[in-house]
């Protein structure tokens, strides 16, 4: 269960205390978190089965909304049953591999996300941009190489990580203030140096996030550029309106991330449950509203759905 080292004990089970500070308020806390969890996955599981089965949303719009859908489902599966168990039955036990494969899976899935909203973004320029050329430039076999580069680099920028952390030293203590085992977090009941791993953090932040950010940003101006350049008000209006959706999904995604990064490293006198609430939001929200906002903005997805319930009540 423990090796011994110069530095004494290396723990290799920890316990999570879920939302430090609020403990006495577990059973109340799970139910907005039950009540996302199931959200989300009924609702990205529904958008995910729509265009699958609707060759009709077959388009590369709908594709890469699918693969959203997909990593929904994914980073609210790694992270909402853990936080339940700590609620409902005070299951805080979490072996050292197990942690591990956590942050992985969570980092990875989130850094994956941030490139799927990056190419939604390329394909919203390219629809508005070069609206004769889209098939052609945006075929099956590119969207099946997109996907699958998006995929590679969010787990292959990752996979340091395992060892970063399985090379640590870990006699500080054993207990991890959060619903989920993080790499900072993590890291920090290390008795060894972590230099390492917080400049590794900057860099796959800057390097996949930020990047992002910026592209997704000069996507969007030249998207404007080309709109308010077409002559026909409602043909302005209809571009727009293409991108509404997108645009509150990006909102949705970056702006709880970009604040919870924010009080981490620079709220040091915010109560740790406030920074722990935080980090939960972005990994809740976005899974739970996103099939809503494309279900109520996207008419041939709401169509569908309409069709799909009425054709089972009949």
């Amino acid at each position: 269960m423990a090796a011994v080292n110069h530095t004494g004990v290396s723990h290799t089970v920890f316990l999570l205390l879920g939302i430090p500070g609020l403990e006495g308020l577990h059973r109340w806390v799970s139910i907005p978190f039950f009540t996302s969890y199931v959200i989300a996955l009924l609702g990205n599981s529904l958008l995910v089965g729509i265009i699958l089965s609707r060759r009709s949303l077959h388009e590369p719009m709908y594709l890469f909304l699918c693969m959203l859908a997909g990593a929904d489902v994914v980073i609210s599966t790694c992270t909402v049953p853990q936080a339940l168990a700590i609620f409902w039955s005070n299951a805080r036990k979490i072996s050292l591999d197990r942690c591990v494969a956590q942050v992985f899976f969570i980092t990875s899935t989130f850094v994956c996300e941030s490139g799927i909203l990056l190419v939604m973004a390329f394909d919203r320029y390219v629809a508005i941009c070069y609206p004769l050329r889209y098939t052609t430039i945006l075929t099956h076999a590119l969207i099946g190489k997109i996907g699958v580069v998006t995929f590679l680099r969010s787990y292959v920028i990752l996979f340091p990580i395992i060892f970063l952390l399985k090379r640590l030293t870990f006699c500080r203590g054993n207990i991890l203030p959060n619903t989920a085992c993080k790499h900072i977090v993590l890291a920090r009941v290390s008795c060894d140096d972590i230099r390492v791993n917080i400049w590794y953090g900057i860099f796959v932040l800057v390097s996949t996030l930020v990047i992002d950010i910026v592209l997704i940003f000069v996507s969007y101006v030249l998207i404007l550029r080309a709109v308010f350049c077409i002559p026909s008000r409602d043909a302005r209006h209809k571009a727009l309106n293409t991108c509404g959706s997108h645009v509150c999904v990006i909102l949705l995604f970056y702006a709880p991330a970009i604040f919870s990064v924010l009080t981490q490293r620079f709220g040091h006198h915010i109560a740790p449950h406030i920074k722990v609430l935080l980090a939960d939001v972005y990994i809740l929200v976005p899974p739970m509203v996103n099939p809503i906002i494309y279900g109520i903005k996207t008419k041939q997805i709401r169509d569908q759905v309409v069709h799909l319930f009425c054709a089972k009540q009949k």
